[in-house]
């Protein structure tokens, strides 16, 4: 008989849908299961929940994969969840390069895989599914066909896992720099060295807001990175783009992108702070007719959310003073913590204490290769808002 673990579900959260188990709502194992081994979940009170990859040195002790206690877990099972994540984006349409499995959201917790043109690039982030590489692997290659697959498993959060850093090809070697589409604009993507997987395909739809604004203005966009928002602006018609990036080697590959679209005409980049940028008296080079902000996640724990908070009011208030009447402020956050209501509390607190009022012309979010599911909040992220104002 398979492991179990019986657990306190009070809020009907894992009922519901959520996958994780979190280490003080177990009240009893039957068995001695394995880190990475699959156990049988029970609710104390009300029966079975599901079966799951099991870490006895994780605060989210048990990760579900199926709420049938019968359910075979393996390669055919895998098989069955690759294909109906990559049916889900074939029918909505979704471009060459996107991502094919989006852990919780696609029901395969701690996987992430993203599409390059026909490369993959994959990431088995807790040791559960760590376990079933060689099984994901294989269904990659069956549904997908892909030229190559490379491995990014070279993130922090899989040493909480007690797993080691790694990435490198899985299979035989290829070119990993190649350029990808996005929205018509050419983008240089190194798999093997860039952020992430890569590079982040996220933001796609909010690029493209970009559009409603960005004709004759002058555009600054703050936390540019790669020269996502820069570039779009200048597509759409901006008259002046300035990017800025903390990162000098981001700079760089901005630099590049612009090159690689014509672009560098009208569309330049510096490497400085963006917070002491947007702290000066006034913000050089302006006014300016649209701000972007985009910053890095400044919440990555709940700990973390009070002074993140701070961070974006701050930040915010410094965009919003620097506009003038009618100005447009396209301002993100891509961190898990800040609801969005909290987000736009933060916004208009900031504009209340610049003495502004908004107006919204655009909210967006992730695009549907990055599914929310409704059971699983963690999967919403990614806000997005072009506010004008006042």
């Amino acid at each position: 008989m398979r492991d179990r673990l019986y657990i306190d579900d009070a809020r009907q959260r894992v009922r519901s849908g959520h996958p994780w188990v979190y280490d003080n709502q177990v009240r009893r194992v039957e068995g001695q299961p394995q880190p990475g081994a699959i156990v049988q979940v029970f609710d104390v009170r009300k029966g079975p929940l599901g079966q799951g990859f099991f870490n006895p040195h994780s605060k989210i002790r048990v990760r579900l994969l199926t709420k049938h206690l019968d359910e075979p877990i393996n390669a055919a099972f895998f098989r069955r969840k690759v294909q109906a994540a990559w049916d889900h984006r074939v029918r909505l349409g979704q471009p060459r390069s996107c991502r094919v499995v989006f852990g919780e959201a696609d029901g395969l917790p701690a996987l992430v895989v993203d599409k390059f043109n026909e490369v993959l690039v994959l990431q088995t982030l807790a040791l559960g599914m760590d376990r079933f590489k060689a099984e994901i692997v294989q269904a990659l290659h069956e549904v997908l066909q892909p030229s190559g697959i490379y491995e990014r498993n070279d993130v922090p959060v899989r040493a909480k896992e007690g797993l080691p850093l790694v990435k490198g090809f899985i299979g035989e070697p290829f070119d990993t720099r190649l350029q990808i589409q996005e929205n018509g604009l050419l983008f240089a993507v190194d798999v093997a060295q860039g952020q992430k997987t890569g590079h982040f395909l996220d933001q796609r739809l909010n690029h493209a807001a970009m559009e409603q604004v960005a004709r004759g203005a002058r555009v600054l966009d703050c936390f540019t990175h790669t020269g996502g928002f820069a570039l779009h602006a200048a597509k759409y018609g901006a008259s002046e783009v300035l990017g800025l990036d903390i990162s000098g080697d981001a700079v760089e590959q901005a630099r590049r992108n612009a090159a690689l679209n014509g672009l560098g005409g009208n569309c330049r980049f510096e490497a400085v702070n963006v917070f002491d940028f947007l702290s000066a008296p006034q913000i050089a080079g302006g006014p300016w007719d649209v701000v972007v902000l985009d910053p890095p996640a400044f919440a990555k724990s709940k700990s973390a959310l009070e002074g993140a908070t701070r961070g974006y009011k701050e930040i915010n208030l410094r965009a919003i003073k620097s506009l003038p009447p009618g100005g447009f402020l396209v301002t993100c956050s891509c961190s898990q913590h800040m609801l969005p209501d909290l987000f736009r509390r933060t916004i208009a607190d900031a504009a209340h204490d610049a003495h502004r009022e908004l107006r919204e012309i655009y909210s967006g979010g992730q695009p549907p290769d990055h599914p929310v599911h409704w059971a699983i909040p963690e999967t919403h992220y990614l806000k997005c808002l072009v506010l004008q104002v006042l």
